[in-house]
Order: C-alpha cells, then structure tokens, then sequence
C-alpha cells in the first residue's frame, strides 16, 4: 500500500474519527497531534510554542510577544517570525512522514504540502450545521447555541488558517480530491467508501473498453 491520506474537516463533522478509524481498518499510521510532537523534535521548537500556532491565523499580538524568541530553523529566512518557522517547521515534518510511507493525516494543510506526491488521496470532511450542532453539544456537554458558536469560531480558525499558508480556499472541492457529507452515510459509511477508494486506487479495475479494444467499436 503507498495510499497517504490528508483529511480537512468542519469541526463537529466527525472528520477526526473517519480518520482514526480508516488509519485502523487499513493498519497504517494516523496523525494529528503527533505532527506536532514530531515538528518539536525535529525543529528543536518547544512543544507548547507550536500548539499555540496550531492551525491558528496570524495573531499580531502573540506574534510580536514570542517573535522576541528568534529560533534559527534550517531553511528559514533570517527574518522570519517565529509563526513562519513553526509553520516551516510543520511542513517539513508532514513531508518526512509522507516519505515514511501511507498514513492518515488531519489538517495543517497537509493536502497542499504534499501536492505534488503521486500517492496523495486528499479529502474534505464536512456536514450540515445541524448535524454538527448536535454532535458538538452531545461530546462537549453544552447547549445547542453555544455549539454553534463554538463551530463558527473553530471553523474560522482552520479557514484562515488554511488559506493564509496555501493561498487556496478553505474547503472548496477543486482544492480536494473527494468532499464527502459525512451525514449521507453516517461515519462508518463514510469509513467504509474511503476504505473503497483507497482499494481502487491501490488496485485499479480495468473498464470494459480497457479490457476489450474492441468495445470502443461497438
């Protein structure tokens, strides 16, 4: 198997856990907050500095405190704010994971970082607002409208998160291989058609005018 599959997700879609569970039924790695313990280790970065820059937008503020604590990273610029070198940081480790062999990756523009892999399978995890409302509100213990607000704010991070570092807009389908409701099938369903997709790509059924030139004719 070469299969390494990205994972953007709305917050309360249940992104997450199709990624946990597709990482578990194909036995391969899943990664989400071990992108960070590996971007730490890696980069020499304190762990806690690159959690406050987790899928989060510029913030002035927070930047001008910590940019203080200039970090010389190999392949930074020497002018580069901390927030870049976490976000350099970040993008090197997704790429040496992906050199590891096939995994599950969720976020952090892992799909734009490795573009250009011949064994990419990126996916967008979305649902409706209601659906997520309730999922959020059942997990976290709180009312519907605070779920909502929590969705919103969450949402906007990850948005502005994404599009800042890939120029590219957050959730829509040309930036995606497959944008999956993940309502339509319920989470095993969707387990399950991306378990699918990984068997086709992996082991490709010719079509009928494959198989038979002849076909084209008739």
């Amino acid at each position: 198997m070469k299969t390494i599959i990205t994972i953007g997700r709305q917050f309360g879609s249940g992104g997450k856990e199709v990624g946990i569970r597709v990482a578990k039924e194909l036995g391969i790695p899943f990664y989400d907050k071990e992108l960070l313990q590996e971007t730490a280790k890696k980069s020499g970065l304190c762990e806690k500095i690159i959690e406050n820059f987790d899928e989060r937008p510029k913030s002035l503020l927070y930047s001008i405190a910590m940019d203080s604590y200039m970090f010389a990273l190999p392949g930074s610029g020497v002018g580069d704010s901390l927030e870049q070198q976490v976000y350099l940081a970040t993008f090197n480790t997704i790429r040496h994971m992906a050199e590891q062999g096939p995994c599950v990756m969720i976020g952090r523009c892992a799909d734009y970082a490795l573009a250009e892999n011949p064994n990419l399978l990126s996916l967008f995890i979305y649902a409706p607002l209601d659906v997520r409302m309730e999922r959020v509100a059942k997990r976290q213990g709180i009312s519907p409208e605070r779920a909502r607000t929590l969705i919103a704010k969450t949402d906007k991070r990850r948005a502005s998160y994404y599009e800042y570092y890939s120029s590219q807009r957050w959730g829509a389908v040309d930036n995606y291989h497959f944008c999956i409701d993940s309502s339509y099938l319920g989470l095993g369903g969707t387990v399950e058609m991306i378990r699918a997709m990984v068997e086709h790509r992996e082991n490709p059924v010719p079509s009928p005018t494959e198989e038979d030139p002849a076909a084209v004719k008739a």
